[in-house]
């Protein structure tokens, strides 16, 4: 919310980036500032907002697959709190995305994993954004995580910049709405 405090106004309150491949030796992301340029066949999910915390955007997980399977989870597991904060964030400043304990145990050890989200919005993930690479040894690390415990008394989900590299992520503050766009070769 930072960068929308001091520049929204300018730009109706549309940003979008994308960010590049951490492999990437050439391709350095970009930043959009207002409605012009952005995608337009982006499909768009409801940015919540939680009063407890207005810098981060949220957004309403309804559930995950692993593959073609969708992963059981507890219900109720991604569902916005506004009187706790508990919810999905889409962040930068985490490397890796986080998941609540039910959502890590049953989503581990695979790489082919789809973040759904409501308005019909699916991060598909390919294996570049889902595992981690070593590059001494033939060792990959799935780029995923559970929730830290203790850290407040909240648990929130981060999806997190690893999770978000070649993808253009639209935040429209306006219209209170986010989407996202798989990088299709334009910057």
């Amino acid at each position: 919310m930072a960068l929308l405090s001091q520049v929204g106004n300018m730009y109706n309150s549309v940003f979008s980036y994308c960010l590049p491949s951490y492999k990437s030796y050439y391709f350095s992301g970009s930043l959009r500032l207002g409605a012009a340029g952005q995608p337009t066949h982006a499909r768009y999910t409801p940015m919540l907002k939680n009063p407890h915390r207005s810098s981060l955007y949220y957004v309403n997980v309804s559930g995950l697959s692993v593959g073609q399977s969708p992963v059981k989870v507890p219900a109720g597991l991604f569902a916005f709190d506004p009187s706790t904060g508990a919810s999905t964030v889409i962040d930068l400043g985490t490397v890796i995305t986080w998941w609540t304990a039910g959502a890590c145990v049953a989503a581990g050890g695979t790489p082919a994993v789809t973040t759904h989200m409501d308005g019909g919005v699916d991060l598909a993930l390919p294996m570049e954004n889902t595992l981690i690479h070593s590059s001494a040894t033939p060792l990959a690390c799935l780029a995923m995580a559970e929730a830290p415990q203790n850290v407040n008394a909240v648990v929130v989900n981060v999806i997190a910049n690893l999770q978000q590299q070649n993808v253009r992520v639209v935040f429209d503050a306006a219209n209170s709405r986010l989407a996202r766009d798989l990088f299709t070769g334009q910057a």
